[in-house]
């Protein structure tokens, strides 16, 4: 199945597409850096997110990503090439404030996949937080938005 990358498996331990990743991370920061450029706009006001694979790719680009970022939204998502960390974190966004939110229920990306993903990340990125939402499955509740809303908006706080 491709979106981003070639999605090999929903196993947490099988193989994973690290060509495809890499290039799908190397695009998305190739984005950013468009933005800094063309639109004036600065990486620390840039805050990366999506949803499934959209949510991996975030955080993994993210966390590699040379200069300051924002923050990082990673919903029902997982920690792809999880192996290479935290030798892969990029020192500019070691502190970096990143939300992860994750249904109890989700049968794509199970929630012990997302659960053993957060407590790596909070391993070494100390503004990491994990949310957890009893019986969502790979999907949407209204708490979740109201987090990530909050996130949002404590992220990209008025300057």
């Amino acid at each position: 199945m491709t979106s981003w990358f070639d999605l090999l498996t929903l196993d947490a331990d099988g193989k994973e597409d690290e060509k495809g990743i890499k290039a799908a991370g190397e695009t998305v920061m190739k984005m950013i850096a468009d933005e800094e450029t063309k639109s004036g706009i600065p990486s620390s006001r840039i805050l990366l997110g999506g949803f499934s694979q959209g949510g991996g790719l975030s955080v993994h680009s993210g966390l590699r990503y040379d200069k300051p970022l924002a923050g990082i939204l990673g919903l029902s998502c997982w920690l792809p090439i999880h192996k290479e960390y935290p030798g892969a974190m990029s020192s500019a966004n070691k502190e970096i404030p990143l939300l992860h939110c994750h249904g109890t229920q989700d049968v794509i990306v199970p929630y012990p996949w997302g659960r053993r993903s957060s407590e790596l990340i909070k391993s070494f990125t100390p503004k990491a937080d994990f949310k957890i939402y009893e019986g969502m499955g790979h999907s949407s509740c209204h708490q979740e938005l109201q987090d990530a809303k909050n996130f949002i908006k404590k992220c990209l706080h008025a300057v």
